[in-house]
């Protein structure tokens, strides 16, 4: 299966060093879980691992290659960023057959991920009539469409109430179970620690961290969170 490689990632704005030299793998059949402050440099991270933003040096390889370079990108990366960029008039189900059909995904497909993402009963309402919670599976059901091997979730679980948190936590577990390498960015650190395999920390655009979550020894991941992010 295919596994994410992040080798000396920077990125410069100016005079910000918005990254500065990450590295760490994301393996296949696990949930990763990137951690950080505001400001910390994971969307930038996540948006160069995506080819949406160009590094300053180093790189993100997907399978061994760049995003931009992949035959089929969306189908083998699914990627939520923000559950944003939904036509409002447009029903639930016709967004995702719009996103199916240019890249070859067969029509039972929609169906497939409506349901794996519980949005089955409210796939032909328009999506303005959506809460942000539901926008959030719209954006998850988007991701699965390709049915990707890697999949790059950025705060998944916000608008998401304590069921849906259960629902995503079993989804990506199962999800890593089937090989898929998942890497996913969170700030609600109770949850991750109930979700992820292996963790990534990083603050000030600077890797504190990266390891299996078990490898934290005795400290909760809260504790070691804010010790190695200066928080506390």
């Amino acid at each position: 299966m295919t596994e994410v490689s992040v080798r000396g990632l920077t990125k410069h704005f100016g005079s910000v060093h918005a990254v500065e030299e990450l590295t760490f793998e994301v393996p296949s059949g696990q949930v990763t879980g990137f951690l950080g402050p505001n400001g910390a440099g994971k969307t930038t991270t996540l948006r160069m691992a995506l080819g949406l933003v160009r590094p300053t040096a180093g790189e993100a390889l997907i399978g061994g290659h760049r995003y931009g370079k992949l035959a089929q990108p969306r189908r083998v990366v699914g990627a939520l960023l923000e559950a944003t960029g939904f036509h409002p008039g447009r029903r639930g189900r016709d967004h995702l057959r719009v996103l199916a059909q240019p890249v070859g995904v067969p029509a039972g497909r929609v169906d497939d991920v409506l349901e794996l993402v519980g949005l089955t009963e409210a796939a032909d309402r328009r999506v303005k009539g959506y809460s942000l919670g539901m926008r959030q599976r719209l954006g998850l059901a988007s991701a699965l469409l390709g049915d990707p091997e890697v999949l790059i979730l950025d705060e998944p679980a916000n608008g998401l109430d304590p069921a849906g948190i259960a629902w995503l936590r079993d989804l990506l577990r199962k999800e890593a179970k089937d090989g898929r390498a998942i890497l996913v960015s969170s700030h609600v650190l109770s949850e991750v620690a109930q979700t992820v395999d292996q963790v990534v920390i990083v603050h000030e655009g600077r890797l504190r961290f990266a390891g299996a979550l078990d490898s934290l020894g005795e400290d909760s991941l809260e504790t070691a969170f804010l010790n190695l992010t200066g928080a506390r």
